[in-house]
């Protein structure tokens, strides 16, 4: 016991000793072998310098780099939907591509720029219902659910052990013991609060699981950083679902703390549901190292009759992906934006070149709508929030705290014609270190209907003012000020 005290001693004399060559090295390894934005790295050599050692353990924790596309694609798959997505891209670039409807042009670079750089098919026979209210939606996935007649995939950053799961689970194991695969995909860092055990029995009743990203020990999250946020739902390639909603009785306003749980998903019956597939088979093969593409009947085509067809591009980011297609979509909506933007996200971290993109929007006339919570679930992140939205009221956009209960929907309308909606919030780490999925949806009909349910939602909110924000109190200063400079690493 001796022995191993003084080891530790001298361990400790070591370290001590050579702090400052250690973080140099440290600092060498964030400066020159990641590639990083410099505010990011300014931001990591802060840590450093003011907690030597311990910050560099907060780096291997949440801020290595883990751009390794390779490790989530499968050749021949990966090749089939480039070429897909490059014939789609030709035609449009001779101008005969017959989805592409006239008052589409607006946005004839962004489906090319995201049938090049996200292999985004534009499919043109979908129908979406817009669900705002939990309840209202996890009875439309029950319902679903109990259509299923050869496989339910499910993939959700949050799956919580309570009354919600337990009536979707109660389905689930009715429906696999009639046939029907069942495949419950969950990021372990999302899921964290819940047991092995748990999982275990799901296996035992007939459902199969497979969990992201794995603590080491269950209890390291090495890669805590990179979280797959991407919530997906699919029924027999017949319906698929995206959006905001997780798995858990908050999400349907269970949570008294929470209250009212305001978020959006997106119900898409027709070929859209091909390319949600797609993504959460990837997703499947990396995480349970089980290959689903030999069989075809996960990703052939059924046939979806005639319904209001929208036109959908299923856009993807995250360390699977080369750049930041989420953020560039959001990006393209802002500066091609004539009239009207509409923004909901609970977290509001912009990059600076969204940041000048809305200021820019502002002072050139377009009517720009931000709605944010005004409860934080995580506060940190809340009051590098209220930093930012600070700018764009300045600046003369019209910014608004949710007073209803949690806002949680995440996405942007532009000019009435066409919303971009998923999983990904408005902030650096869905831009560029989640696991994120968005819809793009061309239809000047369900903007409209998205626009309608902002409208809605402004009578149960704060509109915060110039003099308000002008007025807060030196504390609140002080906590947007520092959180704003942490928050590249948030």
């Amino acid at each position: 016991m001796g022995e191993v005290l003084e080891a530790g001693r001298q361990l400790l004399l070591f370290l001590t000793g050579n702090i400052l060559a250690i973080n140099t090295i440290f600092a060498i390894v964030v400066v020159f072998f990641e590639r990083r934005s410099p505010k990011s790295v300014w931001a990591w050599l802060l840590l450093l310098y003011f907690l030597p050692i311990v910050g560099f353990l907060f780096y291997l924790l949440l801020g290595m780099d883990l751009h390794k596309r390779k490790l989530f694609c499968i050749k021949g798959v990966t090749d089939s939907v480039q070429e897909a997505a490059g014939k789609q891209a030709r035609s449009l670039k001779s101008m005969d591509l017959e989805q592409l409807e006239p008052h589409l042009e607006t946005y004839r670079e962004l489906i090319l720029y995201n049938l090049k750089a996200a292999d985004a098919v534009l499919t043109g026979d979908n129908d979406i219902d817009i669900f705002t209210d939990g309840n209202k939606l996890f009875d439309a996935i029950l319902q679903d659910l109990e259509q299923a007649k050869w496989f339910i995939h499910i993939q959700y950053y949050i799956i919580k052990n309570d009354v919600l799961f337990e009536r979707m689970r109660e389905v689930l194991v009715r429906k696999a013991a009639e046939g029907v695969e069942v495949r419950i995909l969950y990021d372990g860092m999302g899921c964290r609060s819940v047991s092995h055990r748990f999982w275990h029995a799901c296996n035992a009743q007939g459902l199969e699981t497979a969990e992201f990203f794995p603590a080491l020990f269950r209890r390291v999250h090495l890669r805590m950083n990179y979280r797959n946020h991407r919530k997906i739902l699919i029924v027999d390639n017949e319906v698929a679902y995206v959006g905001g909603f997780n798995i858990g009785r908050e999400y349907v306003d269970l949570d008294e703390k929470l209250g009212h749980w305001r978020d959006t998903q997106l119900r898409i019956f027709g070929s859209a549901t091909l390319s949600l597939q797609l993504r959460f088979l990837l997703d499947w093969n990396y995480a349970s190292k089980k290959n689903l593409f030999g069989d075809p009947k996960y990703y052939t085509e059924t046939s979806y009759g005639k319904r209001d067809f929208c036109k959908v591009q299923i856009i993807a980011s995250g360390p699977d992906h080369k750049g930041q297609t989420i953020r560039d979509n959001y990006l393209s909506l802002i500066y091609k934006a004539k009239k009207s933007i509409y923004i909901q996200t609970p977290y509001f971290i912009p990059d600076e070149a969204v940041l000048d993109a809305l200021r820019m929007a502002v002072l050139a006339g377009v009517e720009v709508n931000i709605m944010i919570p005004c409860k934080p679930d995580h506060m940190f992140v809340y009051w590098a929030t209220y930093s930012y939205i600070g700018d764009l009221v300045m600046a003369g956009a019209n910014c608004y705290t949710y007073d209803k209960g949690f806002l949680h929907a995440k996405g942007m309308i532009a000019d009435g014609r066409v919303f971009c909606y998923g999983t990904a919030n408005l902030d650096i780490r869905s831009f560029a270190l989640n696991f994120e999925v968005n819809a793009v949806v061309y239809d000047e009909g369900k903007a409209k209907e998205m626009e309608e349910y902002f409208k809605q939602d402004m009578k149960d909110c704060t509109k915060i003012t110039k003099e308000e924000y002008a007025s807060r109190p030196p504390m609140i200063r002080l906590k947007e000020q520092i959180c704003r400079l942490l928050s590249p690493l948030l």
